[in-house]
């Protein structure tokens, strides 16, 4: 683990530098591709319970870069998760687990960012469970919760109107 650990750092200091040298735009944009290609994504996503808080961190931050790197104008890490969209509700079932909701809610705000994810974590079943995810007992995991769901109904009003007129019903349950 400690070996896992050392990597998440070398990896960050790749994708933002480390205050001296500058991230090579070459390396990053490999980095990127090798991460997509070799399901690199999906493991770390599903491993994130079992490490350490500091790699949990060094994880988010490079999760955040590599979301929004372009590799021949394709955002190559969300085209993977587009295709791996189990990888979102498992990210949405995390606020159950106090240890790493906040990671998990930092990674989904980042997913929210590109219109494709947020569309499906509007449409899929797990959209639902935010409004029993506010109201959690612990502040931090329901306020970091409710950041998530302002950001799904707040960054794409399109879709959201969309949703809402398709959804009113279901939505007006869980509100009264």
């Amino acid at each position: 683990m400690e070996e896992v650990e050392k990597n998440f750092v070398t990896m960050r200091c790749m994708l933002s530098g480390d205050g001296e040298v500058e991230p090579n735009v070459e390396q990053v944009s490999q980095l990127a591709l090798e991460i997509s290609k070799e399901d690199v994504i999906s493991l770390v996503v599903h491993k994130l319970p079992i490490l350490g808080w500091e790699a949990r961190k060094d994880l988010v931050h490079c999760w955040s870069i590599l979301l929004k790197q372009q590799v021949d104008s394709k955002y190559c890490c969300v085209e993977y998760i587009e295709k791996h969209l189990e990888l979102l509700d498992f990210l949405v079932v995390c606020y159950d687990n106090k240890e790493i909701a906040l990671n998990c809610g930092n990674m989904l705000r980042e997913c929210i960012k590109f219109p494709s994810l947020a569309q499906y974590i509007l449409n899929s079943a797990s959209f639902v469970l935010f409004f029993k995810f506010v109201e959690l007992p612990n502040f931090d995991v329901a306020s970091d919760a409710f950041s998530t769901f302002k950001d799904i109904l707040t960054k794409h009003a399109s879709l959201v109107a969309e949703y809402l007129t398709g959804h009113y019903d279901e939505v007006h349950l869980h509100t009264v």
